[in-house]
């Protein structure tokens, strides 16, 4: 018995750890689900409580879908419903819908009744709920004689309504005979069974009649009781009286309530004066979240009822004489609801799988299975089949093993329906996405190729290149289960054809994805940020490379809008020009080049200057600098949890200010600290602060532009908020269990701007999981709670709410934690080894039992350690190592990898949860098999002579197995092409090797690597150096270790920078220094590899020098695998330059060196610098070249590449023309004589002068105006679409960069009656001239032409 007892268990704990990894998700493709044989499945159904409007025909609805196509049969009250006999009864085509029509007679209600449709393929069976269909019913009221109702003044009176029962029951209203709504309130109003109550009477009660109306919703109609007429006994002093209630009766009385649906209680009293009535609910607060008053406080409404609204409600009604209490005792039960709902399984043959169908609800509900509409208990018997409880187990299923399954939860307040299929499926691999794609991709991006496939069983799917080797998954591959393929940084060599094949026992599917890498866009020469005078011109460079196969376009965008290129603006390939700058034309201009693929941009701003002409002083385009601080802060429109605060902006100093950062201080938790509090636009000077509650504040203002930040404006005055409840709920929230027997329940502590008021404090409630016990509960201040004599390692539920003086905060969601874990008893058992190779290990064992763990399951953790190698007189380290594998199969396995070749290992397994584990398993001792050596510990390469190259080596670390020798490649390389590849092989003793050159001027690649009877080992590559380095070369050696050998080739060697101790003043030195060695004893030169690669990820690269500290050589290892400085980029002006560059040493870790290299003579300048990127450097030459690198001070060999700028010119003074003697005068001249001729003008038009226009109005047109003695002209009209000379715009003056030119005011429509401005046959406008100019003169001889100085001229001309 306990064997067996012991035998379910296992299969009970085999049961909750299910892998599900062997169902088949069916893609929604149409081809396959064509194609694939599925048992039915419903669709569309009617509710359950159907209730239909008897004048309609009846429409019971049942849909499925399946394939084949199901056909539908219907049971009516358990029995078989034979539709075909019945004429009223018809089934629409291809569904199960039922229609009953009354047209040629019979009565809807003679089919009310339950009914339940079968849907039915070869596959299965699948069934709807039972909709139970009833007809509408609105019965008339009752004929009755309602005598009056005399009631004593001040006493209390209920009308009863007795609606009639309808179906669904009716809403009911009181109304008068005159259709007038009887008024409610606190005294009046209607119960919710709908009987009108009077707390008291009044005299004015006798006005109305009283009848109380039902309306049916399905039938719209409204039936009317009949009136109730009352009379009041009035009386000269009506007596008070305490509260009595008139619903509910006694002291107490109870109510039931169903999970999620609302509850409503109803307390409703009499007496004089009219009582108030309070709620509350004993041993806890009523949820504010879900509760709702109606009624003046006699109904309280919970919605979403739930396990925490059961308890005692008492309501309290309350007048002056005193209070009376009632006691409701809600209890809340629940129809069944799912905790997991059956889904579909697709199942290949073979495989293995699981329905689980878990509900809950109160009480408990039972569950119940049926296969194809039968209890599976009256079933056929199914082998690959095993019921336990809520769970069916499939184990080995076949392709007859297709059916649908019902499951059935149900208790006293319900039921619920579910089914779901299990489909046992074959089918061949297919590819589903679309056939040859072609994927651009752009270099050291990282990119998928997708290849979607279906079959059953799931079929493996491998990838391969250009047809060849291996399948594609490792290095920088990385193939998922998908399908999907992952490059992670695709290089030029990447390109080709890559197949996807699917197979499986059924057969084969692949396809072809067609890869090309193209070059990155990029923008070469970056537009800079220039300061343009008003007038001139300003050109922006923009030099852009991209792969010449792809289409690129390069456009501009000014303030992120498009620029509409026309007359004044010019783009060409590589720039863009505006010329005439002005006020306008200020502003961001962006320079974007767009592939296909990928697209680069970068921007630089145009700032405007003032005319030199005008301003001297600000000729010169000054550079931008910090904006000054705000001023004048002020504080108005106060509330409970805002304020405004308006500043009056500083000088921008030629750089607009981008945004505003408004920065607060507090005087409670942090006086003197300020802390930011939000951004706003550069272009806002006024805003509304949201503020916290119970904060004494003091703000302010920091103005920023491109350059940086200004300083802080003064503080504003104090600004005080009032206190608040919490808002916040505590976050953190969890339990864990310290010790075995507790939980410690925790949260972080609300921050100090979260506490709304004065004592804040947290209420902690908590309770085991899937009880129905009550909540406990806790307050308290600090952030802690630990409960103690607990079960070990048991679920609690758990929540929180903050509190303060001012009220409670909400309450947090329900929380799970747990209690304390303890040490595992049980052991894995028969741990055991298979498929032993050089470096991997097959490992098996017997899992334990879930009880054992005694907590959460982490892992087994597998203990294993090198007990010795094979090879003799090896020197290795026996360190313990561990690996983990979370697995909860019933069969648990995994693979130990990372082993050494030749070595005898042993190993044991324990069981781990979060704080221990258990105790070991048998101790397995076992050999792994012999492998390829390490590459050889060194290699270096000596130039001896003119003719000759000698080398040396040692033998490899780990061997690996027992060393036959060492094999040498070895080939001319000159340049690209390499000569033939030679091969030399040596004795395991054979250390050195010496090659005659025939050519002393050819170079080398070497391969050197160690052999055992497996084969050669890793690869250690080596290339000779120059001829002309030779002598410096002599005493050199380098050793430089790749992990890839196709890598070997790729590498040039170069020398490193040295690492330099230079002492420089601030002016810029010549090229003699004093350069100190990083070793005292050793001087020598370090070969590195030089390579291009991403700045996170670099090729495993060793770089050592002979001779070299330990210390050193760890350093020299650490950047060669990780430590890089890139992206250098210069904004330089005439004497300074602001440098940035993108690094990834950790913060705080290294100092950087500036090198700056005058091109002209060749002096250096370093600054050292210990901040972060971008750095502003002074004291530059005007309009000279220089050489920049960054490099790192502790890590002199980590530098970036070179990059070379110019500084701008410094602008020289010159002669200007609006400083000279002899323009001021002129100008000085001709400003007097203007002015003597409006003087002039006004004077003559004061006299009344007349422009005698009509006498040469038969004049021919000439093409130009002319000019009569007497001071008159005439308009000529020279084409249609010209205007007169006022409408041309004032030369010299400039249009924006949009274009507009705003006419002039002074148009000839002015001078015409009506507005019409029409011209004569002729040509002229003279008629209309002299009307309007009469008319000037009787209304005051005033002028009507502009006053604008160019008018002025022309009536002197």
């Amino acid at each position: 018995m306990m064997r067996r007892g012991s035998h379910w268990a296992l299969a009970f704990m085999s049961l909750l750890l299910w892998r599900q990894s062997a169902t088949i998700e069916v893609p929604n493709d149409p081809k396959i689900l064509a194609d694939l044989k599925q048992p039915p499945t419903i669709t569309k159904q009617s509710v359950k409580d159907y209730i239909v409007d008897p004048r309609d025909n009846i429409i019971i609805e049942c849909e499925a879908k399946g394939n084949p196509v199901p056909t539908f049969s219907w049971r009516r009250n358990g029995k078989f419903f034979n539709t075909v006999k019945d004429l009223r009864v018809t089934m629409r085509k291809r569904s199960g819908t039922l229609e009953i029509g009354f047209r040629n007679g019979g009565r809807p209600e003679d089919y009310e009744g339950e009914y339940q449709c079968f849907a039915t393929n070869d596959h299965g069976v699948a069934m709807s709920n039972k909709i139970l269909l009833r007809v509408s019913k609105a019965p008339l009221w009752p004929k009755e004689v309602l005598e009056p109702v005399v009631v004593s003044e001040g006493s209390s009176l209920v009308l009863p309504c007795n609606p009639p029962p309808g179906l669904p029951p009716p809403f009911t209203f009181w109304m008068s005979s005159m259709m007038i709504p009887i008024r409610q309130d606190k005294r009046v109003s209607m119960g919710l069974n709908g009987d009108m109550y009077f707390s008291n009477v009044v005299a004015q009660d006798a006005q109305n009649d009283y009848s109380c109306n039902a309306r049916f919703l399905f039938t719209h109609t409204i039936q009317q009781k009949n009136p109730f007429t009352l009379k009041v006994l009035t009386s000269r002093k009506v007596a008070e009286s305490t509260p009595t209630f008139l619903t509910p009766s006694g002291s107490e009385s109870s109510k039931m309530v169903l999970r999620d649906q609302q509850l409503l209680l109803e307390c409703i009293a009499a007496g004089l004066p009219t009582p108030a009535i309070k709620w509350f609910k004993k041993g806890g607060d009523l949820p504010a979240q879900k509760v709702k008053f109606e009624n003046y406080n006699k109904t309280m409404k919970i919605v979403a009822v739930s396990e925490e609204d059961t308890g005692e409600y008492v309501c309290m009604a309350t007048n002056h004489l005193g209070s009376i209490r009632h006691s409701i005792f809600v209890q809340v039960k629940a129809a069944p609801y799912w905790l997991d709902k059956p889904t579909n399984l697709v199942l290949a043959p073979e495989a293995n799988g699981r329905l689980v169908c878990r509900a809950n609800g109160n009480p408990k509900p039972s569950i119940r299975w049926l296969v194809n509409g039968i209890p599976i208990n009256s079933s056929l018997p199914d082998p690959s089949r095993q019921l336990m409880g809520d769970t069916i187990i499939f184990r080995s299923v076949q392709m007859g093993s297709s059916a649908v399954y019902q499951c059935n939860a149900s208790n006293q307040h319900g039921y619920l329906l579910a089914n779901a299929f299990v489909s046992v499926i074959d089918m061949r691999p297919r590819i589903l996405g679309p056939k040859n794609q072609l994927i651009k991709v752009i270099e050291n991006n990282r990119t998928f190729l997708d290849c979607p496939f279906f079959g059953s069983p799931i079929p493996d799917l491998r990838w391969f290149k250009n047809g060849q080797g291996s399948g594609l998954d490792g290095g920088h591959y990385r193939a998922y289960v998908n399908g999907s393929l992952e490059i992670q940084r695709a290089r030029a060599q990447d390109e080709g054809t890559y197949t996807c094949v699917a197979s499986s026992i059924l057969g084969m599917a692949e396809n072809q994805v067609r890869l090309e890498v193209k070059e990155p866009s990029r923008i070469v020469g970056a537009p800079e940020h220039q300061s343009a005078i008003r007038g001139s011109t300003a050109r922006f460079d923009c030099k852009v490379k991209f792969d010449p196969s792809l289409a690129a376009t390069v456009t501009w965008t000014k303030d992120d809008k498009p620029i509409h290129l026309g007359w004044r603006l010019r783009k060409d390939e590589e720039s863009l020009t505006v010329p005439n700058v002005n006020e306008g034309d200020e502003g961001t201009y962006t320079c974007t080049v767009e592939t296909e693929i990928d697209r680069d941009s970068a921007s630089a701003r145009l700032t405007v200057l003032e005319e030199a002409s005008l301003n001297p002083s600000l000729s010169s385009a000054l550079p931008p600098d910090l904006p000054d601080p705000p001023m004048d802060l002020e504080l108005s429109d106060p509330a409970a949890r805002s304020v405004r605060l308006t500043w009056i902006p500083g000088n921008d100093h030629r750089s607009p200010v981008t945004e505003f950062l408004v920065q607060f201080v507090e005087d409670r938790w942090e006086p003197g600290r300020w802390q930011d509090l939000a951004t706003y636009p550069g272009d806002l000077n006024s805003v509304i602060l949201q503020l916290a509650p119970f904060v004494n504040y003091q703000f302010r203002v920091i103005a920023i532009n491109q350059v940086g930040r200004s300083a802080a404006s003064r503080p504003s005055p104090q600004y005080q908020t009032s206190s608040a409840a919490p808002d916040v709920i505590p976050r953190g929230l969890r339990g864990w269990g310290s010790q075995k027997d507790n939980m410690e329940i925790t949260w972080e502590p609300l921050l100090d701007l979260e506490k709304n008021g004065p004592n804040l404090h947290y209420a902690v409630w908590w309770r085991r999981k899937d009880s129905d016990a009550e909540w406990s509960n806790v307050t308290t201040t600090g952030t802690k709670h630990v409960v103690h004599n607990t079960q070990t390692y048991v679920a609690y539920e758990m929540k929180i709410q903050a509190r303060n003086d001012l009220g409670a905060g909400p309450e947090s969601n329900v929380v799970i934690g747990h209690s304390g874990e303890d040490r595992p008893t049980g052991a894995p058992t028969e741990l055991r080894l298979s498929k032993v190779d050089s470096t991997k290990a097959n490992v098996h064992w017997k899992p334990v039992k879930q009880e054992s763990v005694r907590g959460e399951f982490k892992e087994y953790r597998l203990h294993y350690w090198r007990e010795a190698s094979h090879v003799p007189a090896l020197v290795f380290s026996k360190e313990n190592k561990t690996k983990g594998f979370y697995t909860t199969v019933a069969e648990p396995s995994g693979i130990l990898s990372d082993l050494v070749p030749f070595s005898r290992y042993k190993m044991f397994m324990v069981v781990a949860n979060n704080g221990y584990q258990g105790p070991p398993s048998n101790t397995v001792e076992f050999s792994t098999k012999e492998g390829v050596p390490d590459a050889p510990s060194f290699f270096r390469i000596k130039r001896r002579g003119l003719d000759s190259i000698h080398l040396e080596w040692d033998k490899p670390l780990e061997p690996n197995g027992l060393l036959i020798g060492y094999q040498l490649k070895y080939q001319t390389a000159n340049g690209s092409r390499e000569g033939r590849p030679r091969v030399e092989t040596f004795l395991p003793n054979v250390t050195e090797f010496t090659l005659r050159l025939p050519d002393r001027s050819s170079r080398y690649n070497f391969y050197l690597s160690a052999l055992t009877q497996v084969g050669a080992g890793e690869v250690f590559a080596e290339e000779s150096p120059f001829f002309g380095n030779e002598e410096n070369f002599t005493d050199a050696t380098g050793l430089v270790e790749l992990t890839d050998a196709s890598l070997a080739s790729a590498f040039t060697l170069t020398p490193p920078p040295t690492p330099t101790t230079i002492s420089t003043s601030p002016s810029t030195l010549p090229m003699s220094t004093t350069i100190e060695a990083t070793t005292p004893t050793t001087t020598s030169t370090t070969a590195t590899t030089s390579i291009e690669a991403d700045p996170t990820t670099l090729p495993s690269v060793l770089v050592i020098n002979k001779n070299i500290d330990k210390n050193v050589l760890d350093t020299h290892y650490a950047v060669a695998h990780g430590r890089e400085i890139w992206n250098v980029t210069v904004e330089h002006n005439s004497n300074y330059a602001n440098v940035s560059w993108r690094h990834n040493f950790p913060a705080g870790s290294s100092e950087f060196v500036l090198e700056f290299t005058l091109d002209r003579d060749k002096t250096m300048k370093t600054v050292p610098v210990s901040q972060q990127p971008p750095i502003t450097v002074a004291d530059l030459m005007a309009g000279a070249k220089y050489h920049l690198r960054v490099y790192s001070h502790e890590l002199s060999n980590v530098t970036s590449k070179s990059v070379t700028f110019e500084t701008k010119q410094a602008y020289i003074d010159q002669v200007d023309i609006a400083t000279q003697g002899w323009f001021i005068g002129l100008m000085c001249a001709i400003a007097l004589i203007i002015l003597i001729l409006l003087i002039v003008c006004f004077i003559k038009r004061s006299r009344g002068g007349k422009y005698p226009v009509r006498d040469k109005k038969d004049l021919p047109l000439d093409s130009v105006d002319h000019k009569d003695p007497d001071g008159s002209f005439e308009y000529q009209n020279q084409n249609k679409n010209s205007s007169d000379e006022d409408n041309k715009p004032l030369q010299g003056s400039q249009t924006s960069l949009e274009g507009n030119v705003k006419e002039s005011d002074d148009s000839l429509v002015d001078y015409g009656e009506g507005g019409d401005g029409q011209f004569n046959e002729d040509g002229s406008f003279i008629g209309q001239y002299t009307v309007k100019k009469d008319k000037d003169e009787t209304e005051g001889n005033e002028s009507s032409e502009a006053t604008s100085p160019v008018n002025a001229i022309y009536s002197l001309a």
